[in-house]
C-alpha cells in the first residue's frame, strides 16, 4: 500500500551517472560496470537550468504554465549523454498533489520529451478557501480517527482536477494517515494510509474468515558457525565479522560495529550504518526510539523465536542482502540513492501480523505475528525486498493508488503498479542473495506458511486464490485492490523474462498463461530488470498506469538495445499477452 506524499521541496539534487548499471553506450548489455554518484546541489545545476527552460518552452507538452515553479528531486544523466530530471511542482506557491513530471533531455540538453502525472495545465485552484486549517484539521481527524498534525494548504491537481485543498497529517496509535480536505466545499477528496503494509486489510479478513494459520517452519542452524569475536582493532568503533542466527535463512554472516573491546552493535559501517533495532512492543515511528541491538560475542539469535535477536538477524540479512541487490545491478546507494542508512524496527507492536514499510521514519517496521493468523515475525526476505522496493518507488516514480475505502483497501492501477515492482524487485533480491535456505523463485510469500504455499506468483497470478490477483488488463482492472491488479504488470514482467508455457526454474515448475494464448519467448531476466527498472526511474510519475507502463518499458527498452531489438519486440509482445496493448488504451477517467 501507498499514501500521497509531497515530499519537501528543499531538495538536493542527486546525479546518477550510468544509473541503471548499462556502461557504454545506449545499446550496451546490462553490465555492473557503471558508476552511480549521488552529489548534492545548493543550486539549480546546468541540467536542471536547462530542463526547467525547456518545460516551460514546450508548455503545450509539458503542462507547465504561469505561476508554476519546478522543484528538482533527481537528475539521472545515462551512459549515451541523455539526461533525465525529475519536478515536484508548486503552483501559485503551493504543492501540487499530481503535478510531477521528468523533463528529458539530450547530451546537448536539448528537450526531447516530457513524462507528466497531470495531463492537464494545472491552473490556479477556483475560489478562496473557506474552511480554516482548524476545520479541515477537524474533519481529517474525524475521516482517519486519530489526531490532526501538520496541515498545509495544497492544489489537488490529480484526477483533472485543480482544487484548492488542505492536506493533514493523522495519527492514532503509531499509525498515521495523510487525509485531502477541499477547502472550498470541506469534501474529504482522498484518506490514506502512510504505512505500506505487506498484507491488505482485505487480505487478512480473507484469512480470519478462513480460519487460516500461517505457521512458517524455521530454518535449523548449523552447528559449529561462530561470531568473529574482537578484530584487533586498535580504535572503535570499527567494522567486525559476526553471525546471524536466523529463523528462516539458516546461519548467514553479517557485517556489524565493534564499539569497543568485546562488545558489538548490529550495524552495518560498510552500508551506509545501516542498523536494525528493538522496538520492545512499541508502535513508536521514530528510528531513534527503538532499542539498540548489542552483544558481547557478536553472534545474533538462536534460529528460535526465543531469541529476539533471531528475528533481528533476519531483518538485518534481508536489507543489507536488498542494498547489495541494487547496488550491485544498478549502483543505486541506498534506497533513495543518497548514500544514507536503511533501517528497521522489529518486534514493532503487540501482535501486529504485518511488516511495513514506514515513510515516516524511512525504516522497515516488523511485526511479530498475532500468535493466530501468523505465528511468527514477518523477516521473510522476500517481504524485506518487496518493502524496501516501495521505498525506493517513493524516491523516484512515488506512484499513488487512486482511491482508497474505509477500511484502508486501497485501489487503482499506479497503486497496482507498485505492488507489482515490489513483487518483481523483491524476487529479484532473491535471485541475487542465492540462500539455499530461500531458493531464489517467482513466488512472493512462499515462506510464510501459507496453506496456498504462497501469497502471489509472478508466472501465473491468478493462482493466487487468498487476494484474487488476475492475469490480465481488463477495463476492470481500475477498480481492483491493488494487490490483486498487480498481477497484470508482475505477469508482463515474468513473460518478458522467462517466457509463456511451461518451464522449471530451481526446482520450482512454473506454466504461464496469455492472453488469446499469445506465445511470448522471454528475453531473460536480467534484461528484463534492467528495462523495469530504467522504465521506473526514467519514464514513470505518480499516476502512471498499465498502458503508460507499457509505454515507458518500450522507451526503456528503446534506449537500451534500440527500437528495432529483439528485446524491444518482446516487451510489446509481453504487454499484448496480459491484454495491454496501445489500442484498447482507455480515455482519460476524470
Amino acid at each position: 500500500m501507498r499514501r500521497p506524499h509531497i515530499r519537501t521541496v528543499a531538495v538536493a539534487v542527486a546525479v546518477a551517472t550510468a544509473a541503471t548499471g548499462l556502461a557504454g553506450t545506449a545499446f550496451a548489455g546490462p553490465s555492473t560496470a557503471g558508476v552511480e554518484r549521488s552529489a548534492t546541489a545548493t543550486g539549480p545545476t546546468a541540467v536542471v537550468k536547462a530542463a526547467q527552460a525547456a518545460a516551460f518552452a514546450h508548455a503545450s507538452a509539458t503542462g507547465v504554465s504561469q505561476g508554476d515553479e519546478l522543484q528538482p528531486q533527481d537528475v539521472l544523466i545515462d551512459p549515451e549523454g541523455a539526461r533525465h530530471v525529475r519536478f515536484e511542482r508548486t503552483h501559485g506557491g503551493l504543492p501540487v498533489l499530481g503535478g510531477d513530471l521528468v523533463v528529458h533531455l539530450d547530451h546537448k540538453l536539448a528537450y526531447t520529451g516530457v513524462t507528466r502525472a497531470a495531463d492537464h495545465a494545472v491552473k490556479a485552484a477556483t475560489g478562496t478557501a473557506k474552511l480554516t486549517e482548524k476545520q479541515a484539521a477537524a474533519k481529517a481527524a474525524q475521516a482517519a480517527k486519530g489526531d490532526a498534525g501538520s496541515v498545509q494548504l495544497v492544489v489537488d491537481a490529480r484526477e483533472g482536477a485543480s482544487a484548492l485543498a488542505y492536506q493533514v497529517k493523522v495519527t492514532d496509535q503509531g499509525t498515521s494517515h495523510t487525509v485531502v480536505v477541499d477547502a472550498v466545499t470541506g469534501k474529504v477528496r482522498s484518506n490514506t494510509p502512510d504505512s505500506d503494509e505487506f498484507l491488505s486489510p482485505k487480505l487478512l479478513d480473507t484469512l480470519q474468515e478462513r480460519g487460516e494459520s500461517a505457521d512458517p517452519a524455521t530454518g535449523t542452524p548449523a552447528s559449529g558457525l561462530l561470531g568473529a569475536g574482537a578484530s584487533g582493532a586498535a580504535a572503535y568503533p570499527s567494522s567486525a565479522k559476526g553471525t546471524g542466527k536466523t529463523l528462516f535463512v539458516g546461519n548467514v554472516g553479517l557485517t556489524t560495529t565493534q564499539t569497543s573491546r568485546g562488545h558489538y552493535q548490529l550495524k552495518d559501517p560498510s552500508r551506509y550504518g545501516t542498523e536494525v533495532r528493538d522496538a520492545k512492543g512499541s508502535q513508536t515511528e521514530k528510528f531513534s526510539s527503538g532499542s539498540k541491538l548489542t552483544n558481547t560475542n557478536n553472534v545474533w539469535g538462536n534460529g528460535k523465536t526465543t531469541s529476539r535477536a533471531s528475528a533481528a538477524a533476519d531483518a538485518q540479512y534481508g536489507i543489507t542482502k536488498t542494498l547489495d541487490f541494487y547496488k550491485s545491478t544498478f549502483q543505486r546507494k541506498g534506497i533513495a540513492n543518497n548514500s544514507k542508512p536503511a533501517q528497521g524496527m522489529v518486534h514493532w507492536g503487540k501482535k501486529v501480523a504485518n511488516a511495513f514499510w514506514d515513510p515516516t521514519c524511512n525504516c522497515m517496521l516488523y511485526g511479530d505475528g498475532d500468535g493466530d493468523m501468523f505465528k511468527k515475525p514477518l523477516v521473510v526476505l522476500d517481504v524485506t525486498g518487496h518493502e524496501l522496493t516501495h521505498g525506493v518507488v517513493e524516491a523516484t516514480a512515488d506512484l499513488q493508488p487512486t482511491f482508497v475505502d474505509e477500511d484502508g483497501n486501497q485501489y487503482g492501477e499506479p497503486g497496482a503498479l507498485n505492488e507489482s515492482l515490489a513483487d518483481i524487485f523483491g524476487s529479484n533480491v532473491e535471485f541475487y542473495a542465492k540462500n539455499t535456505k530461500d531458493t531464489p523463485d517467482y513466488l512472493i510469500g512462499e515462506k510464510l506458511g501459507l496453506a496456498q504455499k504462497f501469497l502471489r506468483r509472478l508466472d501465473h497470478p491468478s493462482l493466487d486464490k487468498l487476494e484474487g490477483t488476475i492475469d490480465y488488463w481488463s477495463s476492470d482492472t481500475y477498480y481492483t485492490e491493488v494487490h490483486a491488479g498487480s498481477g497484470v504488470s508482475s505477469h508482463a514482467y515474468y513473460l518478458l523474462a522467462e517466457g509463456s508455457g511451461k518451464k522449471t526454474i530451481g526446482g520450482v515448475a512454473y506454466n504461464s498463461p496469455t492472453y488469446q494464448n499469445i506465445a511470448v519467448k522471454g528475453i531473460g531476466r536480467t534484461k528484463a530488470t534492467a528495462i523495469f527498472y530504467r522504465a521506473l526511474t526514467r519514464y514513470m510519475v505518480s499516476t502512471t498506469d498499465f498502458h503508460q507502463a507499457r509505454t515507458a518499458t518500450l522507451k526503456a527498452a528503446k534506449d537500451l538495445y534500440g527500437a528495432s531489438s529483439t528485446e524491444y519486440k518482446t516487451v510489446d509482445k509481453a504487454w499484448s499477452a496480459v491484454n495491454v496493448t496501445a489500442a484498447n488504451t482507455p480515455s482519460a477517467r476524470h
